[in-house]
């Protein structure tokens, strides 16, 4: 009777046991529970994980920039398509910790500002920043395309050009380039017009400074308010995100965009370079150290022509004058200077640009921006910016320096802002990785067991029923 007893409970726990697991599996009770577990961590608070990444980021970032040198310049004011040879990398290690901290709001915001310093690293560059590069005299472009109507100072100008033997191109170091020089021709201008700076630079007074005073939501009221901006300088910046992705964007930090992310998620940034809004879209499933990430990228439309995207009617200018798929004039933002930003190379550009300018390889694993996100709590796996910096360059008739040049967007540098997860981070998300994947397959577990068990109660069914052999039957069979 005993024996019965346990055979039948046995069946009837195997019962329950499916029944609670498959209860379980449907009701999503222990993803939840991941997920409130992930959330109650994403908030910018003194001690947390999420504060220190977010104050001062563990992972190293590198800048890369990739100069594109004029071979050709002799034949190009003849008229000839412009041929460029690109020489790189020249990195720089990237220190943005977050300073003047100051909690707001009962907790709720905190403010900050980013400084960003960059130091070279030889050993990871193709050469000395002292390295020479010849590439179109932007600071001559500029003053040619903003007195090109006014023939009086035009010819003054030019007549000063002549003097000095400054022309349409100029040879410079990779460090005068990127962090300034004194430019001749804008130091006189300087002399007239006091708002122009004598110093040219790309990415001149961008080092040991910072671009003012940010304001972000910590996510104490709500997760996925984590680390966004509220206000910039006192302007308010609705759907600017801050995570390490706009690291590479924007310049400022984070240590992740938002938690339980969705392959239809649309991820919203802000972009200083190209003064405008971006947003990225899935692409595809990666592995970054053995963690599973979404990749993101903007699409083609980001930098797509106004009648393909009209949002990107403002950077035609003057209005109407589009420059074509895959480039954006910036000359509104940039003071004046004819700039016009781009892919690398003019990835997802129109091919008459890559056709204009002999050298232009686009190649998606090279030159495409991305970020790699977990999906669970939104840690940025690994990410990259990747833009390019070109000039326009056209034959302006009352500058005699432009030559027969043919119109053209003329690519002088490429950067490659990029960051990967670091080691011991890896280490931490591992344990929340595991965590998962425990709680999350529980009940499926549970009804692994359940299976199990229901396979020993039939067999213990069946041997329980089975019919007793007789004595008779057991006997042996003697040979007579």
């Amino acid at each position: 009777m005993l024996k019965s007893c346990c055979i039948y409970a046995t069946g009837l726990f195997s019962f329950l046991l499916l029944i609670v697991g498959i209860a379980l599996a449907l009701s999503n009770v222990f993803p939840k529970l991941v997920e409130s577990l992930v959330e109650k961590e994403i908030v910018l608070k003194n001690g947390t994980d999420a504060f220190d990444a977010w104050e001062d980021p563990p992972a190293p970032i590198y800048m890369q920039f990739y100069f594109f040198n004029l071979t050709n310049p002799l034949e190009m004011l003849d008229g000839d398509r412009p041929a460029v040879l690109e020489i790189g990398p020249y990195t720089y290690r990237e220190y943005r910790p977050m300073e003047e901290v100051s909690f707001q709001d009962n907790g709720t915001k905190v403010a900050a500002v980013n400084t960003k310093t960059y130091i070279f690293q030889r050993d990871m560059s193709r050469g000395p920043e002292s390295d020479l590069i010849r590439t179109v005299n932007i600071p001559a472009m500029t003053v040619m395309e903003q007195f090109k109507n006014q023939p009086f100072f035009a010819k003054l100008i030019s007549n000063y050009m002549t003097d000095k033997d400054e022309g349409l191109f100029t040879t410079r170091t990779v460090g005068e380039l990127l962090w300034g020089y004194e430019d001749a021709l804008l130091k006189v201008i300087h002399a007239f017009k006091h708002d122009v700076e004598p110093v040219f630079g790309l990415f001149y007074k961008s080092n040991a400074t910072n671009d003012g005073q940010y304001v972000f939501f910590t996510g104490q009221q709500d997760y996925k308010d984590f680390a966004r901006v509220d206000t910039w300088n006192n302007q308010s910046s609705l759907n600017w995100w801050t995570s390490d992705e706009c690291n590479m964007i924007n310049g400022t930090n984070g240590a992740s965009f938002h938690s339980v992310l969705t392959k239809k998620e649309k991820l919203s940034m802000f972009s200083s370079d190209l003064c405008r809004s971006m947003y990225a879209v899935y692409e595809e499933d990666v592995t970054v150290k053995g963690i599973p990430g979404y990749r993101f990228a903007p699409p083609s439309q980001v930098f797509a022509n106004a009648s393909v995207n009209p949002s990107n009617a403002g950077f035609c200018v003057p209005s109407g004058n589009c420059l074509g798929s895959g480039v954006l004039n910036v000359k509104p933002c940039k003071q004046g200077a004819p700039i016009v930003m781009s892919s690398p190379h003019f990835y997802q550009g129109d091919e008459k640009f890559v056709r204009a300018v002999f050298g232009m390889r686009p190649r998606k694993e090279y030159h495409q921006t991305f970020i790699d996100l977990n999906p669970l709590t939104g840690i940025v796996l690994q990410a990259a910016k990747r833009l390019q910096v070109n000039v326009y360059v056209e034959k302006i008739d009352t500058f005699s320096q432009t030559g027969n040049v043919t119109t053209v967007i003329f690519p002088v540098v490429y950067l490659n802002e990029s960051v990967i997860i670091d080691d011991s981070s890896v280490a931490k998300l591992n344990a929340v990785v595991v965590e998962q994947n425990v709680l999350i397959n529980i009940p499926f577990m549970l009804i692994g067991i359940a299976i199990l068990l229901g396979g020993v109660f039939m067999l213990l069914v069946c041997r329980h029923n089975m019919p007793e052999s007789t004595a008779a039957e057991r006997e042996p069979l003697l040979a007579s």
